[in-house]
């Protein structure tokens, strides 16, 4: 729901919208949890729950509760691909929850939009029931809430969203309500040192993917807002002394990506060597293989370790034959994907097994 959370705002300021969210997800898919699509009156659509799968009978459902106000919740499983049916040909289910929000939830949105703004994590709660209840669960809430509170938490602290509450047959469950709770963690960062034309094309690609994007170089003249517009945050500094800074205030973590793009020793070498040292998910260094070849002796001198310089991906970016630097931008985006999610980067149709892991 993070993607289409402004446009839910704007749309429900000027009458009642429909709201569907995938809340629950099993086996291959392709939305997971929190997928999120808006109906209004007049039959405009943003969104996707489930690359057109369902969303023609989804738009009827959500029809039917801005008509009555009553939430509906519908479950979509496998259907023949060539078939009539409505459903999944991917062969997962998925429950999709559909309520009317308008001008009384604006608050609530608007608290959601502040707390992620301000890089604080936040979940929303909503009971599956016919009131479809709302609650706020925010970092420092400890406030109990209909039994589910502790099991809300524990979904928030692992940046997951879910469903908690009473699914179970013992008496002392029934208070507690079946609740879908959204969570809203920080964006992970991703830090990239240099300022040529291929910073500007990761970071249009980095943001693109929900990162939050940080272009850092010692040098004032080109470290510029109106160089690298789609980025969160243009700083002039050295870029390792910037990191090392980031880390001391704790806003580095196993999701932080960083990427070197400066083919430069002075700023290189110096960046990589801090970077290395750090709990960071992902490392890249930019250059061609002479360049890589160059910088790993620098490197060893620089005191790096060989385990260390294992984790480095340079030269940087998957064989795309890329030669622009958005080529490259989604060349490297592509490696930055497949280290984070396990994948093998080959063509999936040389590949066997499920798509969606």
């Amino acid at each position: 729901m993070r993607e289409i959370l402004e446009q839910l705002i704007t749309l429900a300021r000027h009458g009642p919208v429909a709201l569907a969210r995938v809340v629950d997800a099993t086996g291959a898919g392709p939305r997971q949890a929190g997928a999120a699509m808006v109906v209004t009156a007049g039959g405009e659509v943003v969104g996707s729950l489930s690359g057109g799968c369902v969303e023609a009978a989804v738009v009827e459902s959500a029809c039917a509760v801005l008509a009555t106000g009553q939430p509906v919740s519908d479950r979509f499983g496998y259907a023949e691909g060539d078939g009539f049916e409505i459903g999944l040909t991917c062969g997962g289910e998925i429950e999709i929850f559909v309520e009317r929000v308008d001008a009384a939830h604006l608050a609530m949105l608007a608290a959601v939009r502040r707390e992620i703004g301000a890089g604080k994590p936040v979940a929303l709660l909503t009971t599956l029931d016919e009131a479809g209840v709302w609650k706020l669960l925010a970092a420092d809430d400890f406030e109990p809430w209909r039994g589910v509170d502790r099991d809300a938490r524990a979904l928030l602290d692992a940046g997951r969203s879910g469903v908690v509450g009473a699914q179970e047959c013992e008496p002392q469950s029934a208070a507690r309500p079946r609740v879908f709770v959204q969570t809203f963690g920080t964006a992970a960062r991703m830090i990239l040192a240099g300022t040529n034309d291929f910073a500007r094309a990761l970071s249009r690609t980095g943001r693109q993917l929900g990162y939050r994007v940080t272009v850092v170089d010692a040098r004032e003249t080109f470290t510029t807002a109106a160089r690298f517009p789609a980025a969160h945050e243009v700083v002039v500094d050295w870029p390792h002394r910037y990191l090392i800074a980031q880390q001391a205030a704790g806003r580095i973590d196993d999701r932080t990506v960083v990427c070197v793009l400066t083919h430069d020793n002075k700023f290189d070498v110096p960046m990589l060597a801090a970077a290395l040292s750090m709990d960071i998910g992902f490392v890249g260094a930019l250059g061609s293989r002479r360049t890589h070849t160059e910088r790993i002796e620098r490197l060893l001198a620089a005191g790096v370790t060989d385990s260390r310089l294992a984790r480095l991906k340079s030269p940087l970016g998957l064989d795309l034959n890329a030669y622009t630097p958005d080529e490259t931008a989604i060349s490297i985006a592509a490696q930055i994907l497949a280290e984070r999610g396990g994948g093998s980067a080959r063509p999936l149709d040389r590949t066997n097994g499920p798509i969606h892991r």
